[in-house]
């Protein structure tokens, strides 16, 4: 099949979307399929295509981690679209690129799938004034409505994405479709130990010191100042357990400045950016990954963290009920007090137990390859191109 992938974001930036996109493209074309990745790039002059990735020209924003936002509607780009002849189109967002992807789907009549990464309503402060956001909340919900409506196909990486389709009206049922993981990349037999040493040693944790990492954009709906409060109330200097905050964004210099505030700027560490690629070797440096975050839908970021064998501290969350099983990959806490005995039950625990429990983190994660991601969606795929040729015969 030739497969058109349309996402605002792509490498070098990195991002869940990007993560998954760049997952998705490569378990497709081990499956034997052609994939053309559709793009905002900021640098671009006109319309171009190197390595299966037509760049589009975007104007920059830095309201939106300095991204490209492209316009949706161009007759390059739908003449290339042309000459590609997609059997299905795929889209990841709801800015240009993806408003364009619908309008090219229309236009060339062949089905759209429709995947929806992120819940809106959680990221219009970037955008607007509090005020505001009550009348930008409606106009979002219609706006995921009209994609859905136009969509053969939707998909998610939770329930929460049904939900929120709910929420916007779209009477759709949504097929759950778990974020991809770069297992290679993760895999802990890869991990370079020497490098996660010297993390350890430039930023002064000591041997007997538990590091727990968090990783991700720090905006508000991220929660690590929840996180940050929750570790003032509980985590003491002479527990040993150190927090790890890797990742930059809006509210960075107020984080730092809130964990200065609570007097435990000496427990926890800010990172700053981390290249992807450098991941794996911080995750090799910690012994558990926490979350406060209730805005996921299905963070890649745990689950790469996870295939490295960190057990993960999750709040609980209802939504995402499987993701993370007490005992199995991970622990959920409901407050401040059960994020601490956690800490505490896991540092009391013999290094055998330890080890039991790591390898049932990485064996958890295991179907979460770009393959086995990749086959749900040529499923998918097979069935939209079936009913539109059948629809498209009447």
């Amino acid at each position: 099949m030739k497969i058109v992938l349309f996402t605002e974001t792509y490498l070098p930036f990195i991002n869940g979307v990007v993560t998954h996109v760049v997952a998705l493209k490569d378990g497709l074309e081990k499956l034997g399929h052609t994939v053309l990745v559709v793009t905002a790039c900021p640098s671009a002059k006109q319309h171009h295509i190197k390595d299966n990735i037509l760049y589009c020209p975007s104007r920059l924003s830095k309201k939106i981690y300095n991204y490209g936002l492209a316009t949706p509607f161009s007759r390059e780009r739908l003449k290339i679209l042309q000459e590609f002849n997609p059997d299905v189109i795929h889209i990841h967002s709801e800015f240009g690129i993806g408003l364009s992807g619908a309008f090219i789907a229309k236009n060339l009549q062949v089905p759209m799938v429709y995947t929806l990464h992120t819940m809106y309503d959680e990221y219009l402060y970037y955008i607007s004034k509090p005020i505001f956001v009550p009348m930008l909340k409606k106009m979002s919900h219609r706006y995921v409505r009209y994609l859905a409506d136009k969509a053969s196909a939707l998909t998610g990486p939770s329930q929460k994405v049904q939900e929120y389709f709910d929420l916007c009206g779209a009477n759709k049922s949504v097929n759950i479709i778990p974020n991809p993981v770069e297992l290679d990349l993760f895999n802990p037999s890869n991990l370079d130990m020497e490098k996660s040493k010297k993390i350890r040693d430039k930023y002064n944790i000591l041997d007997d010191e538990i590091l727990i990492s968090f990783c991700g954009r720090l905006g508000k709906e991220k929660s690590v100042d929840v996180l940050l409060n929750y570790w003032s109330k509980q985590v003491k200097k002479e527990d040993k357990f150190k927090l790890m905050i890797l990742g930059e964004g809006p509210c960075l210099e107020e984080l730092k400045q809130q964990a200065k505030q609570l007097g435990i700027d000496n427990i926890v560490i800010f990172v700053g950016r981390v290249e992807h690629n450098e991941l794996p070797s911080y995750y090799g440096a910690c012994q558990l990954y926490i979350t406060a975050s209730l805005s996921d839908t299905n963070s890649i970021s745990m689950k790469e963290a996870m295939a490295t064998g960190l057990p993960v501290i999750h709040i609980v969350d209802p939504l995402n009920k499987g993701q993370v099983i007490d005992g199995v990959n991970g622990y959920i806490y409901h407050d401040d007090k059960e994020m601490y005995q956690i800490l505490v039950d896991y540092k009391n625990m013999s290094e055998e137990e330890k080890k039991i429990i790591k390898k049932s983190v990485i064996e958890s994660v295991k179907i979460y390859g770009s393959e086995a991601i990749a086959e749900y969606l040529e499923k998918i795929y097979y069935e939209v191109t079936t009913e539109k040729e059948e629809e498209l015969a009447i």
